[in-house]
């Protein structure tokens, strides 16, 4: 089953996302739960402590496999809408990298369903993100796959 373009918002970008307007969309009177899920960017990491992540995308198949995990969450749950934003670009510490936003009638199914989108994001989707370390280095991060890239580069490389 898929999401016709009343039900589901998937999209990369390249701007702060509007947190507001995510739980706007999924908002209905037919749901009586909504979740929303923020990933941020945060300052600690182990013991190594970032100042900034590059995210960056192969766009097309990233929004085709966005689509893919979505039409997955309704086949198992009642959803009612759906939004899944990915920032791209440079992003400072606490800001927004990705958004989900689920509603269903009852909570159980949307806090299910939105833990479903989020970790099915982080593995299958062509996302990948490069730490910005505070010693100067750099490494790119992709938790579901090998991204092709070097694992680390200083800032010389």
């Amino acid at each position: 089953m898929s999401f016709n373009e009343s039900d589901c918002w998937i999209e990369l970008v390249d701007q702060p996302i509007d947190v507001s307007v995510v739980q706007e969309f999924v908002t209905t009177r037919s749901a009586g739960a909504v979740v929303l899920f923020l990933g941020t960017v945060r300052e600690m990491t182990g013991e190594r402590q970032t100042v900034a992540l590059d995210y960056q995308a192969y766009p097309e198949m990233a929004v085709a496999k966005m689509q893919e995990i979505a039409s997955e969450a309704k086949e198992k749950w009642p959803i009612q809408k759906v939004a899944l934003i990915h920032r791209t670009g440079r992003l400072e510490l606490a800001e927004a990298s990705v958004v989900v936003g689920v509603s269903t009638p009852h909570r159980g199914d949307s806090f299910a369903a939105g833990q479903f989108l989020i970790d099915e994001l982080k593995v299958r989707v062509p996302v990948w993100k490069r730490e910005n370390w505070v010693d100067g280095t750099t490494e790119w991060v992709h938790p579901g796959a090998d991204s092709g890239l070097p694992a680390s580069e200083s800032p010389e490389s």
